[in-house]
């Protein structure tokens, strides 16, 4: 399998890209137009500084080269851009020559990043919600004009896990770098497709491209189906045509669009209505500097403190929320952080780069929880305190809840009641089978109602087997 991914981006600009339209999702249909979005007769496009400097923005932090570039027009006769033709970039794109690392460590190439006007959107009224049946289609024009960046990625995938590594990563460099919302439920992400297949060591396949895929998971649904489609034609005797397809959520099945165009199809010319874009060197090392630390180095850097893997779930998972700050901020407070890696990936999944609970006072219950004033379970449960509460004293809460360490007797004791109680799951257990345990801790639990030490449970027990 071979697959190569087009990334469309809307970009956080206030306004349109050649005009000063408001650019805003949401709005009611066609109330932000204007003379250049409706491409009426002597309405000249003026470029939108921000969107290029965003655009830029995108490219360093994909590792491109930000060069000289030009604007053409690309012949397009859909309804939704009434002026037949879209503004993009085609010779000399803007971004040229990056890559982008996945959590894993692969490597996949972006052949180009450059700058485009979005078009406006079509909706056609009927049951099937496409062309075909319809009883009318509606134009809404607000979309036409919003800046877009498309991102271009080199067919260096090889599996549809590794596509959805890769938007998920594209997505989080966008965030970080603040260049679009990314919302791929809104469209402001949209994701094509290039897959195709061949027996091994072959030459490459024909192609086939899945349009405007709207979230993560389908983008590795649809490229798994297209695949095995272009298998089972093969295998039949049959040629694969090179076509634009579509992907259905509902059938879980990608469905023919049009025979796919080639470059040569668009005609592209030279924008006359827009000089050339050179920018200065000093304007792009400004904009570099502007850019934080990505992903990739964030992950990197919790890893080796917790000494992890990068590609470790729960480093990607924290770092993904943007909250690994909040976590290396609790370690500065003292706090242990191999338990604020665990409490803040399963307990913080509402709460956003800044949680509620205070640095400090997470600090201060994992340091009860590694000094055995709390077990686990009575840590979560302080914890779930500290979330509805804001924070506050852990120790403080531990008392209200009656949570003091059982000394090691009255455990000693519990454990001969549990054996007492279940001989059959302590013969077991003493014969090897390590799943009888559970039944033990677990009666020793109950019994003390979640107050004792699983950790010395444990070693209490293992130490009567002898």
């Amino acid at each position: 399998m071979v697959v190569g991914l087009e990334v469309h981006v809307e970009l956080a600009t206030r306004t349109k890209l050649f005009s000063g339209s408001p650019n805003r999702f949401g709005d009611d249909p066609n109330t932000n137009i204007d003379p250049v979005t409706l491409g009426l007769p002597g309405a000249l496009p003026v470029l939108n500084r921000q969107a290029v400097e965003l655009a830029m923005k995108i490219g360093l932090a994909l590792n491109c080269t930000v060069q000289p570039c030009t604007f053409a027009r690309k012949n397009y006769f859909y309804p939704d851009m009434p002026k037949a033709y879209q503004i993009s970039q085609y010779e000399d794109p803007l971004n040229v020559d990056g890559w982008l690392d996945l959590p894993d460590g692969t490597r996949i190439g972006i052949e180009r990043a450059h700058m485009e006007e979005d078009a406006g959107k079509t909706v056609h009224a009927g049951e099937s919600g496409r062309v075909h049946g319809a009883e009318h289609s509606l134009i809404d024009l607000n979309r036409a004009g919003v800046p877009l960046v498309e991102i271009v990625s080199r067919p260096d995938m090889r599996s549809p896990e590794q596509a959805r590594q890769y938007v998920a990563e594209l997505r989080s460099i966008l965030l970080a770098v603040e260049a679009s919302d990314a919302k791929m439920e809104e469209g402001s992400m949209r994701v094509d497709a290039n897959v195709s297949v061949r027996r091994p060591g072959g030459e490459l396949g024909t192609r086939c491209e899945i349009k405007n895929v709207n979230s993560i998971r389908s983008v590795g649904r649809a490229i798994e189906y297209e695949a095995k489609r272009q298998i089972v034609l093969i295998e039949g005797g049959e040629a694969v045509r090179q076509q634009t397809r579509h992907w259905d959520e509902g059938d879980g099945k990608t469905h023919t669009l049009r025979d796919k165009e080639d470059a040569d199809d668009y005609r592209y010319f030279l924008e006359p209505d827009l000089v050339p874009l050179a920018p200065e060197r000093s304007w792009v090392e400004h904009v570099r500097a502007s850019i934080p630390v990505l992903p990739s180095a964030r992950r990197v850097a919790l890893a080796e403190a917790a000494g992890a893997a990068p590609d470790d779930e729960a480093i990607v998972t924290i770092v993904d929320r943007g909250q690994d700050a909040y976590v290396l901020a609790v370690v500065e407070a003292g706090g242990d952080l191999g338990r604020a890696i665990v409490h803040v990936q399963q307990a913080f999944a509402e709460q956003g780069a800044d949680p509620a609970v205070p640095a400090g006072d997470l600090a201060a219950l994992t340091t009860m929880e590694t000094g055995g004033q709390l077990t686990a379970t009575q840590a979560k449960t302080v914890l779930a305190d500290l979330v509805e509460r804001g924070g506050g004293d852990p120790a403080a809460i531990a008392a209200e809840r009656g949570f003091e360490a059982m000394d090691t007797s009255e455990l000693e004791s519990m454990v001969d009641d549990a054996i007492a109680a279940q001989p059959d799951a302590w013969e077991k257990f003493c014969a090897g089978e390590g799943k009888a345990m559970g039944a033990l801790v677990g009666h020793i639990m109950k019994a003390s109602r979640g107050q004792a030490d699983g950790k010395l449970v444990s070693q209490i027990l293992n130490s009567r087997k002898g």
